[in-house]
């Protein structure tokens, strides 16, 4: 098993030259090295490596430029390889262990630099009686951080590390830390944390709190998370920006129609409109992208022998996602953009009238809130009920529309409710779901691929490439075939008795 290193901090009045003098009055050492570096600091937007428990460094000097996969809370090094290049994806890492797991970590999201720390980087090989090192101890004298101290233990000498540890606390009084420490502390003063942003909701509300205020709050956060992803998306840094931004506008629109007779109704026609226009523009560039990040799956499902030939099509998405990406940042940088979200942030910010402004403004959240999620669930029961196998596929479409506006009325106001139970209804709404959206989906790809065909038939496009699309349009639709043959199974196990059960505990009018 590897030694687990040990990490400590210098007291800020104590300088590097004189811990040194200290502890070579402890210790035998040698300087192996000593050089100006840079470290840069790397995750996602939404913190997937560090909520997998995952440091990601890039470390610069003029001898070696490597990067580093670390435990967060253990300081392991996972993978460690030779770049000097910062990476963007991690499919532009060469073959090995750190793109295999980043890729596995991260998917299509790209790396984006956290903060860079210029600092001196002291290597130091701790000597036994023969001589023979022992130890190395890394030394960062950062200029605006406290200096960082790293133990890290040699096969066959593990248990040097603790007795050094253990004099660095009681003989110098250096205080040990964790490996996460300098990340947290660059983070504070850019103003950050960790894990400060998240695509999924986390809006907290009190049960008695009035139902106009609540809407609001849960408004803010939306459009919060609409400000967030803005200027990402119109960067085209990666898919999930767009994603980000899409969904929260989809949960304001949601909000809008669900969260009934709270706010004003000419401020809620007027702004419904607004963000229907919105969710309408970034349609295509967001159906482009799930068509390009699909592509290898795509291919997968092809005979090897076809596979190559779907990469025309490839290029063919690609193009049109360029143009239809300039097309909507162009919308998204206009002034009826802007104008229409500053009016809208300005509308959140105003005083709500004392008396309310409609019939549920001053009932409490939590009243409103079952009565909503009530309504919707038993509408689903209702219109999953009402299909059987001679439905047409609109039926499907229909109910899977309502699905969403249960899920998103569920998200709102999950902090009003028991979490053991809530989360297990949650959960047998997402599998119900997932089978209608990948019945739409498996449909629309179909259609879509037929007219991409036909775009590119005036493309001289090799005639290999369009049966290699056809093969790939019979494996969509024998997939669809599947999700509408699973459909009458995961709606029985979601109105099976013991969910109806729970949701009529949870959310139905107490008599």
């Amino acid at each position: 098993m590897t030694a687990i290193p040990l990490y400590f901090e210098l007291p800020e009045k104590l300088p590097v030259t004189k811990f040194l003098k200290k502890l070579n009055q402890n210790l035998d050492f040698e300087i192996a090295s000593q050089q100006y570096a840079v470290k840069t600091f790397y995750d996602t937007f939404d913190w997937r490596l560090y909520g997998a428990d995952r440091i990601c460094e890039l470390n610069q000097s003029k001898t070696a430029s490597t990067f580093s996969l670390i435990n967060k809370n253990t300081g392991l090094y996972l993978a460690v390889e030779e770049y000097r290049d910062t990476p963007k994806f991690s499919g532009q890492l060469p073959e090995g262990s750190l793109k295999t797991q980043l890729t596995a970590l991260i998917e299509m999201r790209a790396l984006l630099p956290l903060s860079q720390l210029p600092h001196q980087l002291y290597r130091l090989n701790v000597l036994n009686k023969d001589r023979k090192t022992i130890l190395r101890i890394q030394l960062d004298e950062y200029e605006s951080l406290g200096n960082q101290i790293s133990l890290l233990p040699l096969k066959g000498y593990e248990m040097a590390a603790a007795k050094v540890g253990t004099i660095l606390q009681k003989s110098l009084k250096i205080k040990p830390t964790s490996p996460c420490t300098v990340l947290k502390k660059t983070l504070k003063q850019q103003g950050r944390k960790t894990n400060d942003y998240s695509s999924k909701l986390a809006i907290k509300l009190s049960p008695k709190m009035p139902a106009d205020k609540a809407s609001i709050i849960i408004y803010q956060q939306l459009l919060h998370a609409i400000q967030l992803n803005e200027s990402y998306t119109l960067a085209d840094i990666d898919t999930e920006f767009l994603h980000d931004f899409r969904v929260a506008i989809r949960r304001t629109r949601a909000g809008l129609s669900q969260i009934k007779n709270t706010l004003p109704a000419n401020a809620v026609t007027k702004y419904a409109v607004f963000f229907a226009w919105l969710g309408q523009i970034t349609g295509p560039t967001r159906d482009l992208d799930v068509y390009l990040l699909s592509y290898k799956q795509y291919q997968a499902s092809l005979p090897e022998s076809l596979q190559q030939d779907l990469i025309p099509l490839y290029t063919f998405l690609k193009h049109k996602q360029v143009i239809a990406q300039k097309e909507f940042a162009d919308k998204l940088s206009s002034s009826t953009y802007h104008k229409q979200l500053r009016e809208w942030e300005a509308f959140l910010k105003q005083d709500l009238p004392k008396k309310g402004t409609g019939r549920n403004a001053k009932l409490t959240i939590k009243e409103l809130a079952d009565q909503r999620i009530w309504k919707v669930y038993k509408r689903i029961l209702n219109e999953g009920n009402a299909i059987s196998e001679a439905s047409p596929a609109e039926a499907l479409h229909d109910l899977r529309k309502t699905c969403k506006k249960l899920r998103y009325l569920m998200e709102f106001f999950q902090s009003l409710y028991p979490a053991t139970e809530f989360k297990s209804v949650l959960k047998t709404l997402k599998g119900f779901q997932a089978v209608l959206g990948d019945f739409q989906d498996y449909e629309i790809q179909e259609i879509n691929l037929k007219k991409f065909s036909k775009e590119m038939m005036t493309q001289k496009t090799p005639a290999d490439t369009f049966l290699a699309m056809g093969v790939l349009v019979q494996h969509l639709d024998t997939m669809r075939c599947t999700a509408r043959n699973d459909f009458a199974r995961q709606f029985d196990l979601f109105k099976q008795a013991k969910n109806q059960h729970t949701f009529k505990s949870l959310f139905a009018l107490k008599t």
